[in-house]
């Protein structure tokens, strides 16, 4: 609900997306067509704006076809206004005694209002997902600007969280029944141990590092090869030099 504008979803929809979003207590669109119809003496809801009638209404869902107003983004200085139609659900709530009302252009046919409405539940799942992909695997900032090392990150983290997951998998079917693993409290763990995973995956593939004192001689003579030390720069450049 925050990202809902109309010219939002009007540009995913001229795009070839989809979008299902709630719709806000403060818009109120008008109602062009109902997509479902009710048998014996309904409520006829065509030209009524949708937070209108609501409160009169016992059925389980609201299926409808809105016009929204909305400015276009500005073009040589100026913004115009538009008009579109989406597609408005509503299902009861029982506890609340009220609706839930989602805005959307997913079809009729192939979405019935209880599958809209699971599928925004699902939203939360999104959100945590990127939250952890930014907090975990640092998604959030790249410290460059070049494409294929922001590309290589990007995969970077991607793969760390399939494994991370994977491996959330084999804990939970190895630990007892009553022991919950909160995905973000696994992540935590999961980096904070991923060392020590990488060197027994590296045992378990047949992998054998380095002797770590060899390692450590090998890197420190390196830059050695490339360029002389600072010290041995300035020793040379300030000895005498020999008169013939």
């Amino acid at each position: 609900m925050a990202y809902f504008k109309y010219r939002r979803f009007a540009l995913i929809d001229e795009n070839d997306g989809y979008f299902v979003s709630r719709l806000k207590q403060n818009v109120n669109p008008v109602i062009t067509e109902e997509l479902r119809e009710w048998r014996g003496d309904a409520i006829r809801l065509e030209g009524k704006q949708i937070h209108d009638v609501v409160d009169d209404l016992y059925r389980t869902y609201i299926d409808v076809e809105v016009e929204a107003e909305f400015k276009r983004g500005l073009y040589n200085g100026t913004q115009s206004l538009d008009r579109k139609r989406f597609r408005v659900v509503g299902v009861r709530n029982e506890d609340d005694d009220d609706y839930h009302l989602y805005i959307t252009n997913l079809p009729r046919e192939e979405f019935l209002p209880s599958d809209l409405a699971t599928l925004y539940r699902c939203r939360w799942e999104v959100e945590l997902l990127f939250r952890e992909l930014k907090t975990q695997y640092e998604l959030d900032e790249f410290d460059t600007s070049d494409p294929a090392v922001v590309e290589i990150l990007v995969y970077a983290a991607l793969l760390s969280l399939l494994v991370s997951r994977d491996l959330l998998g084999l804990v939970t079917e190895v630990a007892d029944v009553e022991i919950v693993f909160p995905p973000e409290r696994w992540a935590v763990t999961f980096r904070s141990h991923a060392q020590l995973i990488l060197s027994k995956l590296g045992e378990f593939l047949g992998y054998s590092p380095q002797p770590l004192l060899e390692r450590l001689i090998e890197d420190a003579q390196k830059i050695h090869q490339q360029r002389p030390i600072l010290q041995e720069t300035l020793s040379t450049a300030t000895q005498p030099k020999c008169v013939s």
